[in-house]
């Protein structure tokens, strides 16, 4: 397949973004995988969905969320880069056979572009990695969701060196291109491209939704973020990430009635089996917390769901 251009995306309709997906309940499913970067690694999208659905009385598919810092769909890092980024299609094949998931979330695009202005050749890079994502998901059976990567926000770290203009001697994740959501936007439209692809459940548009909330929240805050350092964001960021997906699958407005305690017990059992499934899939990320063996820690998850359905029960 021939990459995309920006040229092409420039000129193209964005009217994906806003194409509601027929209306698809995850309680259909048995078990949900979610793969990505560090972004997904944090996992609160993750939690605030299965507290969501937890609270609300819906059946509740096993979701295994193991995604990685510094990983890429490219398998490009920047030169500055302490070690190779890890690249999702070292693992994919391996995590899609042990985890046996019938429904995939995919969150690319952040670490892509390398924290350095555009080039065409990551860009079609990208594609590449993308689109041998989804023929992999699709060559396992299972559906996939594709989540756009959040915008980069720069605004917390303006004036200091951690981001570098137009032409700067070299760019990383530590000194990163002061534009660079201009090249995560062009990455994120070309994911959302992607839902006139048959092999593609739906697409979620985490930029948009995340760029909307920044800006009604500078109305009276001027100097607002969800992201302390220009890229990853805060548990109130991830709630945004979250209701994107509920709303896209028509299956929730807002996600504001939550039960705070109940998402602090889903998140602390999420995050014990979520190092365990990283570890139990296998990676090539040095300097990774390594989780306990997967047997174990599904005897102390069930110590913890005892304490969810005693809250669940109690209210």
């Amino acid at each position: 397949m021939k990459p995309l251009s920006l040229l092409f995306l420039l000129s193209s309709a964005w009217a994906c973004s806003e194409v509601q997906a027929a209306r698809i309940s995850l309680s259909d499913y048995k078990r949900i995988l979610f793969i990505g970067d560090s972004i997904t690694h944090a996992g609160h999208y993750v939690s605030y969905i299965e507290t969501w659905l937890r609270q609300n009385d819906r059946r509740l598919p096993e979701l295994i969320q193991i995604g990685l810092p510094s990983e890429t769909c490219t398998g490009l890092s920047e030169p500055a880069h302490p070690w190779p980024r890890p690249n999702v299609h070292e693992r994919l094949k391996r995590a899609l056979r042990k985890t046996d998931p019938d429904l995939v979330f995919a969150c690319y695009g952040m670490n892509d572009g390398i924290y350095h202005p555009f080039s065409e050749e990551r860009f079609a890079t990208y594609q590449a990695g993308l689109e041998k994502l989804i023929a992999e998901v699709d060559r396992q059976g299972a559906k996939l969701i594709l989540l756009t990567p959040p915008p980069f926000d720069p605004m917390k770290l303006k004036g200091t060196p951690k981001i570098r203009p137009l032409g700067a001697e070299s760019y990383a994740w530590f000194a990163i291109y002061e534009d660079y959501d201009d090249v995560v936007k062009t990455y994120s439209r070309y994911g959302l491209l992607k839902e006139r692809d048959k092999r593609v459940l739906a697409t979620v548009d985490f930029h948009a939704a995340v760029t909307k909330a920044l800006a009604k929240q500078r109305k009276t805050i001027p100097d607002f973020s969800f992201h302390p350092d220009g890229v990853h964001l805060n548990a109130d960021g991830h709630k945004v990430m979250a209701t994107a997906i509920m709303r896209k699958l028509q299956m929730t407005e807002s996600l504001e009635d939550l039960d705070e305690q109940l998402f602090k017990l889903v998140h602390e059992r999420q995050t014990l089996l979520h190092y365990s499934w990283l570890t139990h899939v296998g990676h090539k990320r040095p300097s990774t917390k390594a989780g306990i063996p997967l047997p174990e820690a599904q005897k102390q998850a069930k110590v913890l769901e005892e304490k969810i359905q005693g809250h669940l029960h109690g209210r």
